[in-house]
């Protein structure tokens, strides 16, 4: 059996620290290839500490580039793909407009691109965002989503971009997950501790209602690594945020040592599964 491989399409750097991360650096160990696709370079996000300064003459992008390769030699990538295109930050903002923003580039183009990454790497099992995403309608995110789907189509089809090298059947697609219950356990923790929660009220019933969830990765001792690599994102991440870092590190290791998905598309059975490994049904 030739080596499996696990692609992951992420709208920004640091993305890929706070979705899998873990499961990513577990199937590291376990001998799989793991290549991540990132579309865009970040520059819209904005600085969370007064204590992170960029250097004379650096940008915001170029600094978040720099993030991105430090958190993925944490998780243990083994392949770092740039799309290269723009942020393109919130719906009504200035760079929402921009031409070269990744939600205005037209959809063949970006799908060519991935299709292209897809034939090139041959990823067993393809990973992304949910189609819903009302909790956080970011454009590249919802962009993200659209191409990942597409491109699982199209990197088999012998009529899409023929050009763009040999055929390439993914034997699965999953969407990221952050179920309510995860939420909800983090939520019950804090006020066990009688710690204000930041999932407080109607953030915890909007955000994390709860989704359809086949497939839960045990992530027993890799959530250091997900610390980690969310930390070396230091202009989005601020180690003193309530959001990921408010519970001690033995707490939030033992509340919820799992990372969640739902399986989308797949050509080796049914969606309707409970799975505890991305490559269950795959020979």
């Amino acid at each position: 059996m030739s080596q499996r491989v696990i692609m992951t399409v992420h709208a920004h750097p640091d993305d890929e620290s706070s979705k899998g991360a873990g499961t990513i650096a577990k199937y590291r160990d376990l001998g799989v290839r793991s290549v991540l696709v990132s579309c865009t370079g970040g520059e819209e996000g904005e600085i969370v500490s007064d204590a992170v300064v960029l250097a004379p003459g650096e940008s915001l992008g170029e600094r978040r580039a720099k993030e991105l390769d430090a958190a993925t030699a944490i998780i243990g990538y083994d392949v770092v793909e740039r799309l290269g295109y723009r942020d393109s930050g919130m719906p009504d903002t200035e760079a929402n407009k921009l031409p070269e923003a990744f939600w205005n580039i037209p959809l063949e183009q970006s799908v060519g691109e991935l299709v292209r990454l897809v034939r090139l790497h041959q990823p067993t099992v393809l990973i992304s965002y949910p189609d819903a995403q009302e909790e956080y309608p970011h454009p590249d995110h919802l962009r993200a989503h659209d191409i990942a789907v597409a491109a699982f189509d199209a990197a088999a089809d012998p009529a899409a971009y023929p050009e763009l090298g040999a055929l390439h059947e993914v034997a699965k697609l999953y969407y990221t997950v952050w179920p309510a219950r995860r939420a909800r356990r983090m939520h019950e923790k804090y006020l066990e501790l009688g710690l204000e929660s930041p999932y407080e009220g109607r953030r915890l019933e909007l955000i994390y209602r709860d989704e359809p969830v086949t497939t839960t990765i045990a992530i027993d001792g890799y959530q250091t690594n997900r610390d980690r690599a969310l930390l070396a994102h230091e202009t989005q991440i601020d180690p003193e945020s309530p959001w990921w870092f408010g519970l001690s590190e033995e707490i939030r290791h033992e509340i919820y040592p799992f990372e969640d998905y739902r399986l989308a598309k797949s050509r080796v059975g049914g969606l309707f599964v409970s799975e505890h490994d991305l490559f269950d049904a795959i020979g």
